[in-house]
């Protein structure tokens, strides 16, 4: 299968080409520009791999939550795309990209992401026993630190900027492996992408959407 991926949606822009489980990346960290970055990056892959849009399965894109503007160029880039080349888009949530980082077999993964506004963006997932598939367990969720709230489900390991950005937060978990750099990646939302379109759940260029989780995006002035 021949996935694109891309994603906007932190302060690390990134490509990815996926064919045949060989993998093509580009990326850049930067917290501004990914606007005049994507583009190119998407057409130094597929040059790289000798492929044409045409020839895709799909296009996977990180669909948040994450920064608002970040999501909203992802969308209007693979629809854009997708459009011209008749493909499937698929939207993979940015936390379960970071998960998939650290998701080994039967891994418990309690995912948080700076969210700014004294805030994260956060989600469980498990990872299969065969390490074949990334199961969230409850909805996806916005709230301060201090009310990330796990109940009776143990994690294992925790990833995200949340952990780094916010140190109650990781105290609060001290017990668990805690990877608190990490960003979402296209290489990983290619992976998920893949998955996600041989399972049949790709949808035309007009139904990608973006996942914000707040409604609010900016604090208003005092």
């Amino acid at each position: 299968m021949k996935v694109l991926a891309i994603d906007t949606a932190t302060e690390r822009c990134s490509v990815a080409l996926r064919v045949e489980g060989a993998l093509t990346t580009r990326e850049a960290v930067t917290p501004r520009g990914h606007a005049d970055l994507i583009l190119p990056m998407v057409e130094e892959v597929l040059r790289e791999a000798g492929l044409s849009l045409r020839q895709l399965d799909g296009i996977a894109y990180g669909r948040g939550p994450g920064a608002f503007t970040g999501v909203r160029i992802a969308i209007g880039v693979v629809q854009g795309l997708a459009f011209g080349a008749n493909l499937s888009t698929v939207g993979i949530s940015n936390l379960a990209a970071v998960a998939q980082q650290v998701g080994a077999a039967g891994a418990h993964i309690l995912v948080c992401m700076d969210a700014r506004m004294q805030e994260v963006y956060w989600g469980t997932f498990e990872a299969s026993s065969n390490d074949d598939d990334l199961i969230p367990i409850a909805d996806e969720r916005v709230s301060p630190p201090e009310r990330v709230e796990i109940g009776d489900w143990m994690p294992t390991v925790a990833a995200g900027t949340g952990f780094g950005s916010y140190p109650a937060l990781r105290e609060r978990f001290a017990n668990l492996s805690i990877h608190g750099d990490l960003l979402p990646h296209a290489r990983e939302i290619a992976l998920l992408g893949e998955r996600a379109l041989r399972q049949g759940k790709g949808v035309p260029a007009s139904e990608a959407q973006p996942v914000y989780l707040r409604d609010n995006v900016a604090v208003a002035k005092k």
